[in-house]
C-alpha cells in the first residue's frame, strides 16, 4: 500500500479495505490511493484539514492535477470514491443539495417532484421529460414563469411547429409528449388557467404498420449456445439473454431485478414494471437455472441486492442501457449481427404465437396494458395471414 502522510493518512488503511471490498483489483486500488496520498500531501501544503474538501476545494485540486499534465483521476468522477469513504465516516461534510435560485429552476424543480411522486416516472423519463421542458420554457414564444398565466394555445402550437420540423417520429413523438406533460402539470399546479395539454397535435403514427423483427429460432439458440458458461462474463450474458427470450422483459426490468424479486419455493418472479407497477410471473426451469449459474459462480460477492450487476469495481447494478451492451456483446460473440435487448422481447413473442398461444395469452406475458399494442404480432404468422387474405382481383378485360 502507498506510503501517506499527511491529515488523510489515518485513514489509509480503512480506505483500501473499502476498495478491496467493493472488488477492486489491487492495481486499481494502488491507482486509487496514489490519488489519496496526493490530496493528503496538497491539503498539508495549504494547511487544510480533510473536512475542508468541499466541492470548490476539490475541483481546486482536480484543476492542479490537470495543470500538472497528469492524464488519470483529473475529473470529479475520478476522485468520487475517495470522497464517498470518508464522507460515510464523517469526516468530508455532504454538499448541501443546491437550492433553485430562479424562477425557471423552481419551477423545474417543482415539475421534477411532481413527475416522481404523482406520475411515478423513473429517473431516466424524469431527466428526458426536463430537457423537453427546459427546451420550451426557453422558447421566445413562451412567457417567463412568472407571466405563465398569459401562455395561449398559439404560443405551444409555434414551439412545436418549429421543434418538430427537423425531428424524426420517434423523437417528434418524444417532445409532444414531454410537452403534453409539462402543460398538464402548468394547469394543475394553477399556473395557467385553461388545459392547453390539448393543443399540441398527435404525431403521426400507424401502429400497426411496421412488422416486429423476427429472430430466426437457430439465431436465438446459437445466441445462448455461445455465452461462455466458464466465465462471469458468459454467465451473465447467458442469464440476462435467456429472461429476455423467455419471459420478455424489458431491459429496464432486467436491470431492476434484486433478489428479493426471486421467489426460489414458490417459483415465481415479482417484475417491476413500467412506473410505479409490479406483476408476478412464473419462473421457467431453465431461467432459474441460468440465474443460479449466475448467482453462484459469476455475481460479485460483494454487490449488494441487484441481481445483475458491474463486473468491474465497484459493483453497481446495471442500467437498461448496460442490458442491451451485454445482448449487443453476446451477439458479437455469436457472429450475429448485433441488436439490443427489445429483439429478443420480440422474439419472445413471436415464439408463444408459433407455438399457438393466443395474442390475449402473449399480451398478459408481455404485460401490455392495450390489446391493440399486442396487435401488431398478428403480422408476423404470415401463413395464418394468407388464410385470411382475400385473392387480389384480376383483370377480366
Amino acid at each position: 500500500m502507498t506510503k501517506m502522510r499527511g491529515p488523510l493518512a489515518p485513514y489509509a488503511a480503512g480506505f483500501y479495505g473499502e476498495l478491496m471490498h467493493l472488488g477492486y483489483t489491487p492495481a486499481s486500488a494502488r491507482w486509487q490511493m496514489q490519488l489519496m496520498s496526493h490530496a493528503s500531501r496538497w491539503l498539508s501544503e495549504h494547511r487544510r484539514l480533510p473536512h475542508d474538501l468541499t466541492p470548490a476545494v476539490v475541483d481546486e485540486f482536480l484543476a492542479l492535477r490537470r495543470a500538472q499534465g497528469r492524464k488519470e483521476w483529473i475529473s470529479r468522477r475520478g476522485i468520487e470514491p475517495l470522497l464517498r469513504y470518508l464522507r460515510s465516516r464523517g469526516v468530508v461534510p455532504v454538499p448541501a443539495p443546491v437550492e433553485p435560485q430562479t424562477q425557471p429552476e423552481r419551477l423545474l424543480a417543482a415539475y421534477r417532484d411532481y413527475l416522481a411522486r404523482e406520475r411515478g416516472l423513473t429517473p431516466a423519463t424524469i431527466a428526458t421529460y426536463l430537457v423537453v421542458a427546459r427546451r420550451f420554457l426557453a422558447a421566445p414564444a413562451c412567457p417567463a414563469p412568472a407571466d405563465l398565466a398569459a401562455l395561449r394555445g398559439a404560443d405551444v402550437l409555434a414551439f412545436v411547429t418549429r421543434d418538430l420540423r427537423t425531428r424524426r417520429r420517434g423523437s417528434a413523438a418524444a417532445v409532444a409528449t414531454g410537452v403534453r406533460a409539462l402543460l398538464r402539470f402548468l394547469f394543475l399546479d394553477g399556473r395557467i388557467a385553461q388545459p392547453l395539454a390539448e393543443v399540441v397535435p398527435r404525431v403521426a403514427h400507424w401502429r400497426l404498420r411496421p412488422v416486429p423483427p423476427r429472430l430466426a429460432p437457430d439465431h436465438l439458440a446459437r445466441l445462448l449456445d455461445r455465452c461462455d458458461r466458464h466465465t462471469a462474463d458468459g454467465l451473465r450474458a447467458w442469464a440476462i439473454c435467456t429472461l429476455l427470450a423467455r419471459l420478455g422483459l424489458r431491459a429496464g426490468e432486467v436491470a431492476g431485478l434484486t433478489l428479493r424479486d426471486i421467489d426460489w419455493r414458490c417459483g415465481v418472479l415479482t417484475v417491476h414494471g413500467k412506473g410505479p407497477r409490479q406483476e408476478t410471473l412464473p419462473l421457467p426451469a431453465d431461467v432459474g437455472q441460468a440465474l443460479v449459474a449466475w448467482l453462484q459462480h459469476g455475481r460479485p460477492r460483494d454487490a449488494q441486492s441487484a441481481v445483475f450487476t458491474r463486473l468491474r469495481a465497484p459493483h453497481r447494478p446495471l442500467t437498461s442501457a448496460g442490458v442491451s451492451h451485454v445482448v449487443a456483446a453476446a451477439c458479437r460473440h455469436a457472429d450475429l449481427d448485433p441488436f439490443h435487448a427489445h429483439r429478443l422481447r420480440h422474439a419472445a413473442a413471436t415464439q408463444m404465437l408459433d407455438a399457438g398461444a393466443s395474442l390475449e395469452e402473449i399480451g398478459q406475458v408481455l404485460r401490455h396494458r392495450r390489446y391493440m399494442t399486442t396487435a401488431i404480432y398478428a403480422k408476423v404468422n404470415q401463413a395464418a395471414l394468407g388464410l385470411v387474405a382475400r385473392p387480389w382481383p384480376e383483370d377480366r378485360s
